[in-house]
């Protein structure tokens, strides 16, 4: 029982540092940020700090910070993916620290799962970015494409993972 406590609460800490890198990146790039939230759906409990709200959310799956898109997309590309990417910078670097502790594992699983371009998640958004470089433009099926070809590739990456190991 204290394995399954400690794992749920590290991997909520996890997240919320790794939203913590998101917002600090945003931050320096000049984006505006207006909430951290811990978990999807109703709000239950939050707290305002300066122009940020920090929410915990009824259902336990994810996290996110809530970025103002336009003044994101006006930055340049590095910019982007450096926002982007910042969250699993932040949970490689703890995982590293941490490594071969329960916390180290949990940093490292999340930072490869964030890598994955499934929808939504950091890899996915900067895969758009560069293809948004790529085509010169926003393009619906452009991103559509990679959008579910990202979703196929690692669904079957998943798949082959788990199999190995089972």
């Amino acid at each position: 029982m204290a394995y399954v406590l400690s794992l749920v609460v590290y991997t909520a800490v996890a997240m919320v540092l790794h939203e913590l890198g998101h917002l600090a990146a945003a931050r320096a790039c000049r984006v505006q940020a207006s909430e951290l939230g811990l978990g999807l759906g109703p709000r239950i409990l939050g707290f305002r700090a300066g122009p940020i709200l920090f929410s915990l959310r009824a259902l336990p799956l994810g996290s996110f910070v809530r970025l103002n898109a336009q003044e994101l997309r006006g930055k340049s590309i590095r910019q982007q993916l450096l926002v982007h990417l910042a969250g699993v910078l932040v949970n490689t670097a703890l995982g590293i620290a941490a490594y071969g502790t329960l916390f180290g594992w949990v940093n490292l699983l999340l930072a490869a799962g964030n890598l994955l371009p499934l929808y939504q998640h950091d890899g996915w958004k900067c895969g758009v970015v560069l293809m948004r470089a790529l085509v010169g433009r926003k393009s619906r099926p452009v991103e559509w494409t990679f959008t579910f070809s990202g979703c196929f590739i690692s669904l079957v990456l998943i798949n082959s993972i788990v199999r190995y190991f089972i």
